[in-house]
């Protein structure tokens, strides 16, 4: 049940943002702002993990996901080292998945060749 949830869950978000970069002149950029934004606020009020323990992957791979990972980050730190927390605690916490990204995406452009859209 659990690849069930995370299959729908991950979808309706996906589906959302696509109506949503479809019917408002929001730009991909800011919607995906929007998106960790969203993340690290429902993570700072208590209500994505609860969310994350049920859809799984489908609420942890998206940018929602992203914004929690953020968040836990920021707040470990903040208990931990206090106020400079704030500043270093997000880096910390997903400086594994921003290099993972960079390096495969770097990879990806040396096999596939991108070319600039014309």
């Amino acid at each position: 049940m659990d690849y069930v949830n995370a299959f729908w869950v991950g979808g309706l978000v996906c589906a959302l943002v696509q109506i949503l970069m479809d019917r408002t002149k929001l730009m991909p950029g800011r919607i995906m702002v929007l998106l960790v934004c969203s993340g690290a606020v429902l993570s700072a009020i208590g209500l994505y993990q609860g969310f994350a323990d049920f859809a799984g992957a489908g609420a942890s791979v998206p940018l929602l996901g992203f914004g929690h990972t953020l968040w836990k980050g920021v707040r470990e730190a903040i208990d931990e080292k206090g106020f400079i927390g704030i500043f270093s605690g997000g880096f910390q916490s997903c400086a594994t998945g921003v290099s993972a990204a960079l390096i495969f995406g770097y990879l990806a452009s040396l096999i596939a060749k991108p070319k600039m859209k014309k």
